[in-house]
């Protein structure tokens, strides 16, 4: 018996296990001030079929734009207890779940100021990369002059903005489609 070199292994089937510890569904704590709002939706493939065994991870700065990380220099206030990363497995219909605040605007490409947004990373099996793309807020007028989201064809912006639920007022579904005509958009880092 000989042992060969095999190819780079994916996220594989073990998400759920090794990395369940570090699921945070609760992004801000209620001490946290701001607008607090939940976040609910599917992940499905190019066939429409849930995928169950995603991670989906959430970055986010405060209420005053302002990210809770040492590198943020911005005179901003931070708010006390907000970690503004959570991260939240998908269950066997590819439904995640999560509850944080609406963030405050952070500067971005040419001295711009960028809509509230959330960024989001998912991992899966079968992807050696993870994949990357944004939650905008519906009706924000910082959409209009967000130079990140003025990148993204007209017609293809949807897929950012979440939508309101029928869950409640402070409820929205943002779903994550990987394939398709309706594919979420996704950026390189």
């Amino acid at each position: 018996m000989s042992l060969l070199t095999t190819s780079s292994q994916t996220v594989g089937p073990f998400v759920t296990i090794g990395l369940a510890w570090l699921t945070t569904t609760d992004i801000a704590p209620p001490s946290v001030p701001g607008e607090r709002i939940t976040i609910e939706g599917r992940i499905v493939d190019g066939d429409g079929k849930p995928v169950g065994d995603a991670v989906v991870e959430i970055w986010q700065a405060n209420a005053a734009g302002k990210y809770a990380h040492p590198d943020d220099s911005q005179d901003k206030p931070a708010a006390s207890g907000f970690r503004g990363f959570g991260r939240i497995p998908t269950d066997e219909n590819g439904g995640f779940r999560f509850t944080t605040i609406k963030p405050g605007r952070v500067p971005g490409p040419g001295a711009t100021m960028q809509a509230p947004h959330l960024v989001v990373s998912i991992f899966m099996r079968g992807l050696l990369k993870r994949l990357i793309s944004r939650i905008y807020f519906p009706d924000d007028p910082a959409n209009a002059v967000d130079a990140v989201l003025a990148l993204v064809p007209a017609d293809r912006r949807t897929t950012l903005i979440a939508k309101p639920s029928n869950a409640g007022a402070k409820t929205l579904t943002w779903n994550v489609i990987l394939q398709g005509a309706d594919e979420t958009v996704f950026f390189a880092c």
